[in-house]
């Protein structure tokens, strides 16, 4: 393990660790889902000479970019760089990450013989994301928690599946359908993947985790306690003896928030569609909230986004008195390309003046 992982009394002294796990944050904890993007001018100039997947294994690069946003807004939490496919790349899954696509897999997985030729994640192939990590938490300041990163296994089944984003799903459903042995085995495969990748940014000494299961919301509440929830609470089992903050988020899983709250994370992310209070009655209490404005208000102008924090921020209040043991502030979803990048500057400083 790095000499430089936080000891435990550190790290129970971030205002996001704080929050997470019952305890009295300093301030309340607030970062933004892809804070470290294209939002940035400093990290367009940087993409300007790198490929996506060149930054995400270039250790140097992967800090930097990473920082950016922490120094830029004072968030207290910066979120590893690193995108969804880069464990399934690393394995040595034959994928790009095409501009304006997003991940396109050349042989789309689609049967027992597709799955049983998954190469599996050795440790030593995302070295690159645990020296990262080192040079983070040299980097951040006291206060700053360090997040890691990794997708959870159905969202990386539909990419693998579907051969890249999709609308519909309807060929990873099919198959969890049609073929429910072959499916469980490809989602077996994938919980192996990213337990391998969070376990090399955990040792390397990361403070909380986060697991995103963005296409989750696609599932209806009986598909995803089926086909979805066992292999993510594994995910969730295998790591937990790290006794970080896990952090599990979807797009579009108000239906499925109670279902979500018990598959082991500590913290469940809220998109905007939910408000907090409400959604930590479907969640249960004991567990932390994050979330949720509206990403797309950012771009409302002043007075609106300053209504939004406040409101969003009074809703995290309810839900504490509701049971959640706290709230991180953060977006509904992830910081759009178009946002300015000042705006996001104003958040923060509102929040930590509430």
């Amino acid at each position: 393990m790095s000499e430089s992982i936080r000891s435990r009394a550190r790290r129970a002294d971030l205002p996001l660790v704080a929050a997470a796990t019952g305890g009295t944050p300093s301030r309340r904890p607030v970062w933004f889902m892809r804070q470290a993007g294209r939002s940035l001018p400093e990290y367009r100039a940087i993409r300007a000479d790198h490929g996506m997947l060149e930054s995400c294994f270039d250790p140097e690069l992967v800090c930097e970019i990473t920082m950016q946003p922490v120094r830029r807004h004072d968030v207290d939490a910066a979120i590893l760089f690193s995108d969804i496919v880069v464990p399934l790349k690393a394995a040595g899954v034959d994928l790009d990450i095409v501009a304006g696509t997003g991940p396109v897999i050349a042989e789309p997985v689609r049967s027992a013989a597709d799955v049983a030729a998954l190469p599996r994640l050795e440790p030593e192939s995302v070295g690159a994301i645990g020296r990262a990590v080192e040079l983070l938490l040299d980097e951040l300041g006291d206060g700053q928690a360090l997040i890691g990163f990794a997708g959870a296994p159905f969202t990386l089944a539909s990419y693998l599946i579907e051969g890249g984003p999709s609308r519909n799903y309807e060929r990873t459903k099919a198959l969890m359908h049609g073929d429910p042995d072959t499916w469980n085995a490809l989602m077996g495969r994938l919980a192996d993947i990213t337990i391998a990748f969070l376990r090399v940014q955990l040792d390397a000494g990361v403070d909380a985790v986060q697991l995103f299961d963005s296409w989750a919301g696609m599932l209806s509440d009986a598909d995803y306690r089926t086909y979805v929830a066992p292999h993510s609470r594994r995910v969730l089992a295998e790591v937990a003896a790290y006794e970080v903050p896990r952090i599990h988020f979807g797009v579009g899983t108000g239906e499925l928030l109670e279902v979500m709250g018990e598959v082991g994370a500590d913290v469940v992310g809220v998109d905007w569609r939910v408000p907090l209070d409400s959604a930590v009655r479907r969640i249960g209490p004991g567990k932390a909230v994050q979330g949720n404005l509206d990403p797309t208000l950012l771009f409302a102008g002043p007075t609106v986004v300053e209504r939004e924090v406040r409101r969003v921020i009074a809703d995290g209040e309810r839900a504490i008195r509701a049971g959640a043991t706290g709230h991180i502030f953060n977006l509904g979803h992830g910081v759009m390309p178009g946002t300015d990048p000042d705006v996001l500057t104003r958040v923060v400083e509102l929040v930590h003046s509430i």
